[in-house]
């Protein structure tokens, strides 16, 4: 089986129904979807379709604009359609995330030499949701509430192990978050010794958000962590 081969194994499988969520938590399973599915398909068999180890990066949970509408990490319809050429039938979403994400990747050398290298996922792949005091969806993390956090713990752990087995480099994790998200991440990498190195980086929303004008001094950071992780394999 090539990795994309297991990718869609793996994202077929995924099954989040016996995951009992606190009330006003709520899922979108996105990969029920037979329109997501054709895009995963599409996706990892176009830049997947080898035998060759990616380095591993974890973000939080898909955002319901980005990945929960595509169900690819990070990628909203908008860059689905421009950066991967990949068709997508329904409302065009916009998410800051995808933005940084892919100018990153534009600066790396194009998706064909990013995913070459890179394989995008989340500790809890799967998008959540809760309603404002106006009634209206907004993201939720999974650690934002810790009843919700120890409820998918278990299928965290479960998640990770799973993701190394599709064949990725377990000297160096890097994760995207240097928050709540990194100290999830080394609190279960000491107790389950997943990864050698754990490398966290800002969040592409936070940047977005919060650091928009340096915008390019995080792209440059990203991209000297990955050459340094890249070097220590002899990529």
């Amino acid at each position: 089986m090539s990795l994309s081969d297991r990718i869609l194994s793996f994202i077929q499988q995924l099954d989040v129904s016996a995951i009992k969520l606190p009330d006003g938590i709520s899922m979108i399973d996105i990969y029920q979807d037979e329109q997501v599915m054709a895009i995963a398909e599409t996706f990892y068999q176009k830049f997947y379709k080898d035998d060759q180890k990616r380095f591993l990066i974890l973000g939080i949970n898909p955002g319901r604009f980005g990945g929960g509408v595509t169900g690819i990490p990070f990628t909203d319809p908008k860059r689905l359609i421009a950066e991967c050429k990949i068709d997508f039938f329904g409302k065009i979403t916009h998410e800051p995330s995808s933005v940084f994400v892919y100018e990153m990747i534009n600066a790396y050398g194009g998706v064909e030499a990013f995913y070459k290298n890179y394989y995008i996922n989340s500790l809890f792949p799967i998008a959540l949701t809760t309603m404002d005091a106006k009634s209206k969806q907004k993201n939720y993390n999974y650690y934002d509430s810790p009843e919700l956090q120890l409820s998918l713990q278990d299928f965290i752990v479960e998640n990770i192990r799973k993701q190394i087995g599709l064949g990725v480099y377990t000297d160096v994790c890097f994760c995207f978050g240097t928050g709540k998200n990194e100290a999830v991440l080394r609190k279960l990498n000491e107790q389950h010794h997943f990864f050698k190195k754990i490398i966290a980086l800002e969040h592409p929303r936070f940047i977005m958000q919060y650091k928009n004008k340096y915008k390019q001094d995080y792209i440059h950071k990203y991209l000297a962590a990955f050459t340094a992780a890249e070097q220590s394999v002899k990529l």
